[in-house]
């Protein structure tokens, strides 16, 4: 299962959308949002896409109210989960936050076959030791606003080959 992996987007929802139309052509089946969407309709373009998207809220709120109002009337496309969630796609369990240091501090518990986190905005993809003897993959998209960041970047991955490749949206 390939998956598009979001961050920061800063309610700029025509650079989310582009991002994950990008990655729905390469046969991504759900995206991952990293926290800081900000308002409900920055996701309503991405919507229409028909993927499902998992989405958590980042230090920068929003409108949680209406974040879940929709996500309660979106037919399962849209998934709120809140402060951080754990999720099982593609036979793989994912940890998702939007705290970097909290991501590698999940990453290091080796519950989770990958944990997923943003705010720096900057892109990340490595391999964390756990406690468990094992590698966990941790990823940071970076920006897909391109927020004090050089570039708008996201991240397709691939859960059956645990493959994380880190792309530049095109402008």
């Amino acid at each position: 299962m390939k998956i598009c992996i979001v961050s920061d987007s800063h309610d700029r929802g025509p650079m989310l959308a582009q991002a994950i139309t990008a990655a729905q052509a390469e046969g991504a089946q759900a995206v991952i949002h990293c926290g800081d969407l900000i308002g409900v309709n920055t996701v309503k373009a991405s919507l229409k896409l028909g993927l499902p998207l998992h989405v958590i809220h980042g230090n920068n709120l929003g409108d949680v109210v209406a974040l879940a109002r929709v996500s309660c009337n979106s037919d399962g496309l849209l998934n709120y989960h809140g402060r951080d969630a754990t999720l099982q796609l593609g036979g793989r369990r994912i940890f998702v936050t939007h705290y970097p240091h909290y991501g590698k501090g999940m990453a290091c518990t080796g519950d989770y076959d990958l944990v997923c986190c943003g705010h720096s905005h900057e892109p990340v993809v490595m391999q964390q030791a756990n406690v468990k003897g094992g590698q966990t993959w941790l990823v940071n998209p970076g920006t897909v606003a391109g927020l004090g960041a050089p570039a708008a970047t996201w991240i397709l991955g691939d859960l059956a080959a645990m493959t994380y490749e880190i792309r530049l949206l095109n402008s």
